[in-house]
């Protein structure tokens, strides 16, 4: 950083009306990836794995993501590197056919490990605030906090396929599931069928998400001026003194409603690029 800048006023031609001195999370290193998660083994709930015993095929309905656990560890090879371990839970529901009756809805739980070596640098401080009491000893706030916080950011999967098998996967025995929160079992409202009877079900996902290795720190950044809102306040759900029939004509007409577009834009392509 030049020596030559310091918090204060500051002169230029672009609108920078001082140089401040903030407290944040700065972010040291970062992925994303599009993962395709083949074959995912889903944990049903007992009532579900009762009716996949009788079912004869099944329809994927959706996917969400309930919760991302991370946990941080040196790499010992690689000096500031940090391995970053995530596990994903997700709530897997879908159509179970048993004859000819009606599809009846399945839940279950579908569990994955991934890995990134993300770099962190290296800090070695010890954090005390004034908003927390002095009496209230805790000796973890006396350790060196020497790793920075993971961060995983991901939206709910896409299933892209689903299938019912009657026996072991075809790949060779499974290890068991552990290690599994309290709050995401509480969170189908029944116990889950962890056992090796029955007939199992396989999803494939595909699940977008960003990683990133932050670490509390102070920068030097410009400031333009202070941050006065623009937006006028709205009633807030109590009526308007405003005529309705005024602010009927501030409305955009929705022309797309009545004249569907000729075609839709074009998103692009994300490429994975988080190394392990």
């Amino acid at each position: 950083m030049p020596e030559s800048i310091q918090p204060g006023p500051v002169c230029d031609t672009v609108g920078i009306r001082e140089a401040v001195c903030i407290h944040t999370r700065k972010i040291f290193d970062s992925c994303r990836d599009q993962d395709c998660i083949e074959d995912l083994r889903v944990y049903p709930t007992t009532s579900s794995q009762a009716i996949l015993d009788r079912a004869v095929s099944v329809k994927a309905r959706r996917a969400e993501l309930l919760r991302a656990c991370l946990s941080v560890e040196p790499v010992s090879f690689n000096r500031g590197f940090y391995a970053v371990d995530v596990r994903y839970f997700y709530r897997i529901t879908a159509d179970a056919f048993v004859g000819a009756a009606r599809p009846m809805e399945v839940v279950g739980l579908a569990v994955f490990d991934k890995r990134v070596i993300l770099f962190g640098s290296e800090g070695c401080v010890k954090s005390f605030r004034s908003d927390v009491p002095c009496c209230s000893f805790n000796e973890d706030a006396l350790k060196c906090d020497a790793l920075p916080t993971a961060v995983a950011e991901a939206v709910d999967p896409i299933i892209l396929h689903i299938k019912l098998a009657d026996h072991c996967h075809p790949c060779g025995c499974e290890c068991e599931c552990t290690g599994i929160p309290a709050g995401i079992t509480d969170a189908f409202g029944c116990e889950l069928a962890f056992s090796h009877q029955g007939k199992r079900l396989y999803v494939t996902l595909g699940q977008f998400s960003i990683i990133r290795l932050e670490r509390d720190t102070q920068l030097l950044i410009p400031a333009y001026d202070y941050c006065m809102p623009q937006k006028e306040c709205d009633c807030g759900g109590t009526p308007c003194v405003e005529d309705p029939c005024e602010a009927f004509r501030k409305v955009q007409f929705p022309v797309d409603q009545f004249f569907p577009p000729d075609h839709t834009p074009r998103k692009e392509s994300k490429q994975g690029n988080c190394s392990c």
